[in-house]
C-alpha cells in the first residue's frame, strides 16, 4: 500500500524531485521505509532518479505490468479489480477465475497474467496471446438474483465497456461486431467470452474474459490471422499504456455494470447501438440450424439481433457467427 501511494504522489508532481523527508512525512514511516519502498519499485521496473537534498523523481514508468501501477490505475473503482490476482503466464485466465469463484472470491475478482498458453475465444477458438504485447484478463460478477437467460446481456455490456475505454485511451474509431468483438477498420482487435454457472436457472456468478491486442507487430500476428486481426498499437500508431488501457475498461466496466443493476439493460442496449457497425447492414450469420441472410434492424431487449430477410420474415438471433456484407 505505501508503494501505491508514493507512485501517486510522485505522479501528482510529474517530473519534480520530492524529498525523501516529505514523503517520510506524508506517507507516515521512516526516511529507511520510504527508501525501501523505492527499492522495490525498482524491482517492479519503475526508473527514479536520485539526488541530495532533492529526493526522488520518477522516469519512467515499467511497461510490465504491476502490482503497484495496477491498483494506482484502479484506485476509483468500489469493486472491480480491487482484487486482483498477477501471474507471469497461465494456461486460461477464464479458469483461474472459475476456480477462485468456486473458493468464494468477491464480486469484482481480476485475474491477469501476461501470458497465457492456452487462452480461448468464443465457440472453443484458441486465442493468441504472447507475453508482454497485450491484454488477457478475466472479471469475476456475481449477479444477485438473476436467470441464465441475461447472460448475454452481460456480453454486450462488457463489449460497450471494452470498445469506449479503447476509443478514449487509445484515440481510434473502433466499433462493435454483434454480439462482442470490437474491430478496427475491419478488423478484430479484441476479443470477450462471457462464461456463466447457474444453479436452478439462476447465475452463480459469471466470468467474462476480456482479450485485446494492444502492443503487438505487424510480426507478431500469425499468418492465417493478419486479413482479420490487428492491434491497437498498430491502429494508433504509437505504443499503448496497457495499465491506463486496463484502468480504463474496468472503470467503464463498473459504471456500466451499476447502471445495469439500477436501470437494467435498455441503456446499456442503447449505448451498444450507437457504438455498432453490424447494425443496419447486410449480414449473414451461421447459426447452429444454418446460415440466415438479411438486414439487422436492431437489438431485443435480452441482447438477442434482430434480423429482416430478403422475404421480409423476422428473425431474432440468440447465438451465432456474423459475417458483414452478407
Amino acid at each position: 500500500m505505501e508503494a501505491t501511494r508514493l507512485i501517486d504522489m510522485l505522479l501528482e508532481h510529474p517530473g519534480q524531485y520530492i524529498s525523501g523527508e516529505e514523503l517520510s512525512r506524508r506517507l507516515s514511516i521512516s526516511r529507511t521505509a520510504v527508501w525501501k519502498q523505492i527499492a522495490k519499485l525498482r524491482e517492479e521496473g519503475y526508473e527514479f532518479e536520485s539526488a541530495p537534498r532533492r529526493g526522488y523523481r520518477l522516469i519512467r514508468q515499467p511497461d510490465k505490468l504491476s502490482q503497484t501501477g495496477l491498483l494506482h490505475a484502479l484506485q476509483g473503482n468500489r469493486m472491480f479489480g480491487r482484487r486482483l490476482k498477477l501471474l507471469e503466464s497461465t494456461p486460461s485466465t477464464q479458469e483461474e477465475v472459475r476456480k477462485l469463484a468456486e473458493e468464494g472470491a468477491p464480486h469484482g475478482t481480476l485475474v491477469l497474467a501476461e501470458e497465457q498458453t492456452a487462452g480461448r475465444g468464443r465457440q472453443g477458438r484458441r486465442w493468441y496471446s504472447p507475453p508482454g504485447k497485450g491484454i488477457w484478463m478475466s472479471l469475476l460478477l456475481r449477479p444477485e438474483r438473476q436467470p441464465l437467460s441475461i447472460a448475454p446481456q452481460l456480453t454486450l455490456l462488457a463489449a460497450v465497456a471494452v470498445c469506449r475505454a479503447v476509443r478514449k485511451v487509445g484515440g481510434v474509431d473502433a466499433g462493435i461486431k454483434w454480439p462482442n468483438d470490437i474491430l478496427v477498420g475491419g478488423r478484430k482487435l479484441c476479443g470477450i467470452i462471457v462464461e456463466s454457472v447457474a444453479e436452478d436457472e439462476l447465475i452463480r456468478f459469471a466470468v467474462a474474459g476480456i482479450g485485446i491486442d494492444v502492443n503487438l507487430e505487424a510480426k507478431d500476428i500469425p499468418q492465417e490471422l493478419t486479413a482479420i486481426a490487428t492491434s491497437l498499437s498498430l491502429e494508433s500508431g504509437r505504443r499503448i499504456d496497457r495499465t491506463a488501457l486496463i484502468g480504463a475498461v474496468l472503470t467503464e466496466m463498473e459504471q456500466l455494470y451499476e447502471l445495469y443493476t439500477q436501470e437494467g439493460f435498455a441503456p446499456v442496449g442503447h449505448l451498444w447501438e450507437a457504438l455498432s457497425v453490424t447494425l443496419g447492414r447486410e449480414i449473414a450469420v451461421h447459426t447452429p440450424n444454418g446460415v440466415l441472410k438479411g438486414t439487422t434492424t436492431g437489438l431485443d431487449p435480452s441482447g438477442a439481433l434482430l434480423l429482416l430477410d430478403q422475404d421480409g420474415k423476422h428473425f431474432t438471433i440468440f447465438s451465432g457467427e456474423v459475417q458483414l456484407g452478407g
